[in-house]
């Protein structure tokens, strides 16, 4: 299948909102989904993944009145990282509490424990009625850190492997990643989708640093589609009586500058802070889409083709 399409679920940092005045934009926190090559990836897991469970087993009901025939859901979820605006809407994702659902998540390993054990104390047991182990669904969560990629054939479950074992043939979807520190407290990971030839970069939640983020730059070169974290304007990023700075968030300017010096083709702004409202966000729009018609202010249902 040669698809390479993209659509915003959830564009809000930190927490969702829920107000007339953000309606035009949305209110859910990061969610994209990635349909590619036959395979459904989904970044992050923010409450922006609630509404992708809702389609996926609208689909699945649809796809035959016996309940033994119907399709599978199958989805490979990445995780940046599991701040809660990233993980939140994971335990409301449906298809989790189907037997027939087959789902792998990745993201970055954790210091002094397993992936699996912060994400069953975050969200499951204590502050969600079902354990991780309870949910009904075959579940795989792995760490992953630098010097790893993941390759999906046709028809078969994700393979992580070495960078540097990765063949990839041209049907073949390839993930690649590296952790970035400038997210507090413990960095993000950074996530590449290539396929013929064509590529998407993820970057939520990343820092630009002065004069521009070399390794990231050349990580996302040349790149179709980058999707970059802009929480806040430069007005706000530097305002003296509460500074930014720091907080591991990059301002739409620092977005256009890494645009320019990777090369990227396509470039989406993300992860909005919850504060800007759909008066501000307009602004924003106008400003810095007017003269640059390769750059989109995503709303949530937005979709965009790669291929």
């Amino acid at each position: 299948m040669s698809e390479f399409s993209v659509k915003f679920r959830g564009v809000r940092g930190s927490f969702p909102v829920a107000k007339r005045e953000f309606y035009n934009y949305g209110g859910n926190t990061s969610c994209v989904e990635v349909n590619v090559g036959g395979h459904l990836i989904i970044l992050d897991a923010g409450t922006g993944i609630v509404s992708v469970g809702d389609d996926l087993m609208e689909k699945s009901i649809s796809s035959s009145l016996n309940t033994e025939e119907r399709e599978p859901v199958k989805a490979m979820i990445l995780l940046s990282h599991i701040h809660h605006d990233h993980i939140l809407g994971l335990t409301f994702f449906k298809p989790l509490h189907l037997k027939s659902t087959k789902v792998m998540v990745f993201g970055p390993e954790q210091v002094n424990s397993s992936l699996e054990n912060c994400l069953s104390e975050l969200i499951f047991g204590k502050t969600f009625p079902v354990d991780l182990e309870e949910i009904s669904c075959k579940l795989k969560i792995s760490g992953i850190c630098d010097g790893q990629a993941i390759l999906l054939k046709k028809d078969e479950k994700p393979q992580l492997l070495k960078l540097e074992d990765v063949q990839q043939c041209e049907d073949d979807v390839l993930v690649t990643f590296y952790k970035s520190y400038v997210h507090p407290q413990d960095g993000v990971m950074i996530y590449k989708i290539t396929y013929k030839n064509k590529s998407l970069v993820y970057a939520t939640d990343k820092e630009c640093y002065f004069g521009g983020d070399r390794k990231f730059i050349q990580f996302a070169k040349n790149c179709d589609l980058l999707i970059h974290d802009t929480q806040y304007t430069t007005e706000d990023y530097l305002n003296p009586c509460s500074p930014k700075q720091g907080y591991g968030h990059s301002t739409f300017d620092m977005a256009i500058e890494v645009m320019k010096q990777a090369r990227a083709k396509k470039l989406a702004f993300f992860h909005f802070d919850p504060s800007y409202d759909d008066t501000k966000m307009g602004r924003i729009k106008e400003y810095y889409t007017a003269s640059e018609k390769n750059v989109y202010l995503p709303y949530e249902g937005m979709e965009v083709s790669i291929l």
